[in-house]
């Protein structure tokens, strides 16, 4: 029997050339209508952390509860929590802002698998996006910093897209802190191994823009240290 991934990847290589370009310009009042929504309704969330992970991750697993503590400890600080709105980390972030009463919003997005909103999302702050890119936006935009939990491309891919804009000051700098020494061991030593010391991509400096930590207390006690640091307010 084949499986449901296949099915899609299948029905979407039938689909002829013309027919994928043929929409390619009234795509652009999709996509506008998608950046005015999420203006409109996240401009009035106030300070928030994205808390990005798998949406693979069980509720047994450890990682599930730390993102939980750490939306939960936010919340007691006056933050509110951004997620990709679905399963795993996102659900455990959702659910632990919404136990401590913070603003509790989720970002999903349209895919063949995976991903359905949890019912930890206020129902005001549900957002649904067909783009990924205008989804990035929104949690770049609206975010005061990145929580990055164990994840695979997904999350890799809104860890280093932050970290490229800070890197080439597109946006102005905020705290990005990555959660497990073990998962993240591994990266962390060929960045420096590899970009910083055999190739010399990045600065030593660079190395500066994430932390890593092993604790929901670690993660945001590297939130109010950034903002301390830089007398900066938790908020535009």
């Amino acid at each position: 029997m084949e499986k449901k991934d296949e099915k899609v990847m299948r029905k979407f290589q039938a689909r002829s050339w013309n027919e994928l370009k043929s929409n390619d310009s009234w795509s652009i009042f999709k996509i506008m209508g998608e950046f005015v929504e999420g203006y409109d309704r996240l401009s009035a969330i106030g300070p928030c952390v994205s808390i990005f992970g798998s949406a693979r991750t069980k509720e047994s697993n450890p990682y599930y509860q730390i993102g939980h503590d750490i939306a939960f400890q936010l919340t007691q600080k006056g933050y509110g929590v951004i997620t990709g709105g679905g399963p795993g980390i996102m659900e455990a972030a959702n659910a632990g802002a919404k136990k401590g009463q913070g603003a509790s919003v989720g970002l999903n997005i349209k895919l063949p698998f995976e991903q359905y909103p949890n019912s930890f999302i206020d129902y005001d702050k549900s957002l649904h996006f067909d783009y990924f890119f205008v989804r990035k936006v929104m949690f770049v935009k609206y975010s005061q910093g990145f929580v990055v939990m164990p994840g695979g491309f997904g999350t890799l891919d809104e860890l280093f897209e932050a970290l490229t804009l800070i890197q080439t000051y597109k946006i102005g700098r905020f705290p990005i802190v990555l959660v497990g020494k073990y998962f993240w061991e591994g990266l962390v030593q060929w960045i420096k191994a590899t970009l910083l010391t055999a190739e010399n991509n990045i600065n030593e400096e660079d190395l500066e823009l994430f932390k890593v930590v092993d604790t929901a207390e670690e993660a945001v006690a590297e939130i109010d240290k950034f903002y301390s640091q830089y007398l900066l307010k938790p908020n535009f």
